[in-house]
């Protein structure tokens, strides 16, 4: 079988796509997997040692097109199958024009007849994304196989020390990379000071920090580096995804947020500590046995509120860099 796969545009929803492309080759090991998804998530599939192809969706966000992605469809090599795993309406079309015969995907926002093998989602059933990822490489009507595969990026160590190299970093110290970002909103972010306390503390221990993210990341990582001083390195924004992703491999520890960042250290095996603030490690957890997962449960979260409806955050406000200090040790041990 010649499977397409339409990935997500959310970097960490790429990384847990992962589990089902596994589950692909694993019921159909003489098949290959192809994945389409936008630009900026090619280079989390092309860590994936199971896709024999990451190919550009050539389309922006809003951007409908119709013309264009007809065209673009009867452009691509013949499949047998595709798996969109996106929810819209406009994800299901590139397959459809395609004329790929089987068309897999859950009920969204009128795709039928877009999908012609639709399912229904059972969110108790399924509660975590990649479990509802890798449930459609399975036939339809049939119980998940469990345990679902790991999501898993490979590491390349040459890739890795070039990436040192031209953003001179150190190879003989232990590096903390810090990704202070959450793209979803505010209510997801651990407050500034507080990652500028415990650099200051890792710093004083021999450490480099290292704050990685995307330009958007820039204006918080630069009130770390002004509040951490010397003891941090402020690489938000000047690095593309492949260098992040060479960082945090090189990393000791991984700091993060709930974010697309936390899912690729998890899936690069990284010691990680974990912090959740308005949304649920029962939905999107870290999948490593080598992250911890820091969140107070408080009674007002999660709320999945991009900004705090309380004004206070305190889910994020209260979390001490004491105790993120304790989870690093103790996954040092």
């Amino acid at each position: 079988m010649r499977t397409l796969v339409v990935g997500p545009s959310w970097i960490g929803d790429a990384v847990l796509s992962h589990s089902l492309i596994q589950r692909l080759v694993q019921l159909d090991p003489g098949g290959s997997v192809d994945v389409l998804a936008p630009a900026w998530a090619l280079p989390i599939y092309r860590r994936m040692p199971e896709v024999r192809q990451a190919i550009a969706l050539p389309f922006g966000h809003g951007d409908l097109e119709l013309g264009k992605r007809r065209a673009f469809a009867r452009s691509l090599a013949p499949y047998d199958r595709a798996v969109v795993l996106p929810n819209s309406w406009k994800s299901a079309l590139v397959p459809w024009h395609a004329a790929i015969p089987v068309r897999t995907g859950y009920r969204g926002e009128m795709r039928y007849g877009l999908l012609n093998d639709l399912r229904a989602l059972d969110e108790r059933a399924l509660p975590l994304i990649v479990e509802r990822y890798a449930a459609l490489a399975q036939p339809a009507g049939e119980a998940l196989r469990r345990p679902v595969p790991r999501p898993r990026l490979a590491a390349d160590a040459a890739s890795a020390a070039q990436t040192l190299r031209r953003l001179g970093l150190a190879s003989d110290r232990p590096a903390a990379a810090f990704a202070p970002g959450a793209e979803y909103g505010p209510a997801k972010r651990w407050p500034a000071r507080h990652f500028a306390t415990l650099a200051r503390t890792l710093g004083g221990r021999g450490w480099q920090v290292w704050l990685l993210g995307s330009g958007a990341d820039a204006p918080i990582a630069a009130s770390i580096r002004e509040a951490a001083g010397e003891a941090c390195v402020d690489l938000a924004g000047r690095t593309s995804l492949d260098e992040a992703i060479d960082l945090l491999a090189s990393a000791a520890q991984v700091v993060t947020n709930d974010s697309g960042l936390m899912h690729v250290a998890a899936a690069l095996d990284r010691p990680t500590a974990a912090l959740f603030g308005s949304s649920s490690p029962e939905f999107t957890p870290p999948l490593s046995p080598r992250a911890r997962v820091l969140s107070l449960r408080l009674a007002c979260s999660p709320c999945f509120a991009r900004v705090c409806p309380l004004g206070h955050t305190d889910c994020l406000e209260k979390l001490d860099p004491r105790a993120v200090l304790e989870a690093m040790e103790e996954n040092a041990s």
